[in-house]
């Protein structure tokens, strides 16, 4: 057991583990925590699973060894952890996150079935971690993380989807310290949905919701005066807007009701599946 939080990444050997892996190294350097990485691998029983399914032992042999030697080849400053567990992934990762401030995965499955078997491990993991969970696909979209570039609209936003009905610390410390700890801009969205056909006493909630989106941002604006922040409020699906929203983005975050138990809500989905940049998903109160 770990006994200093980490940032944690989950290795498997395929693109999108070692892109999450790169990522996490990343958050580790900004928060200034050793990098945790942890191979879980479940030797599958005879005929457990249909062969299309499973992932091809090549490349779970020697990923962990391959990740570590390219991270300390790339991050020299970086304390490095590596952990090989046998057992199913989502158990192990989900033990992980007792001592991590942060989970990075990779977001996407192997085999001929990778279409229905979309991050089946991130997922179940997403929906029950206490900590962060960020998602990553391979080839989607970077964050910038150009070195020496300097703070301001030029580099690539955080993007935080925030429901005024439940504002929440949790959620909005994260978004604003990863904008922070990137130099970037953070963009807010709240958006809410309308009748289909309103009625003559409808009142625009627009002007009491702005007010709303700013009072809950103005204690954090004074906590993070360096960080440029975009407030936006837009009418419909949050999942459709979100992604929309995030067509550039460095990441993407979005919230996890813990109270909701150990699912994922139809806006994480949207964002998750629709979205190119790394998504968190940050469970709270």
């Amino acid at each position: 057991m770990l006994t200093q939080l980490t940032v944690t990444a989950g290795i498997d050997g395929s693109p999108e583990s070692l892109e999450a892996a790169a990522l996490a190294a990343r958050e580790a350097l900004r928060r200034d925590l050793p990098l945790h990485l942890v191979h879980a691998y479940d030797v599958p029983s005879e005929r457990s699973h249909p062969p299309e399914t499973e992932v091809p032992f090549h490349r779970e042999s020697g990923a962990l060894d391959r990740a570590v030697v390219q991270l300390s080849y790339a991050h020299p400053a970086l304390g490095i952890l590596d952990e090989q567990v046998t057992g199913p992934p989502v158990q192990a990762l989900l033990a992980a996150t007792e001592s991590s401030a942060l989970l990075v995965l990779g977001s996407r499955g192997f085999g001929a079935l990778a279409g229905v078997l979309v991050g089946s491990v991130a997922l179940a993991v997403a929906a029950r971690a206490d900590c962060p969970v960020v998602l990553v696909r391979a080839g989607g979209k970077p964050e910038d993380d150009r070195e020496g570039s300097a703070a301001g609209p030029n580099r690539r936003p955080v993007v935080l989807g925030l429901d005024l009905d439940r504002p929440c610390d949790e959620l909005l410390e994260f978004a604003f310290l990863a904008a922070a700890s990137r130099h970037a801009p953070l963009h807010v969205v709240h958006t809410w949905a309308v009748p289909l056909v309103p009625t003559a006493d409808a009142t625009d909630p627009t002007v009491a919701k702005s007010r709303l989106l700013s009072a809950s941002l103005t204690p954090w604006r004074h906590k993070f005066p360096g960080t440029q922040v975009t407030e936006r409020l837009v009418h419909g699906l949050a999942g459709h807007h979100l992604v929309k929203a995030a067509a550039d983005a460095g990441l993407l975050v979005v919230g996890r009701r813990i109270s909701a138990g150990a699912r994922l809500g139809r806006t994480a989905h949207a964002a998750i599946h629709r979205t190119r940049c790394p998504v968190a998903i940050v469970p709270h109160s």
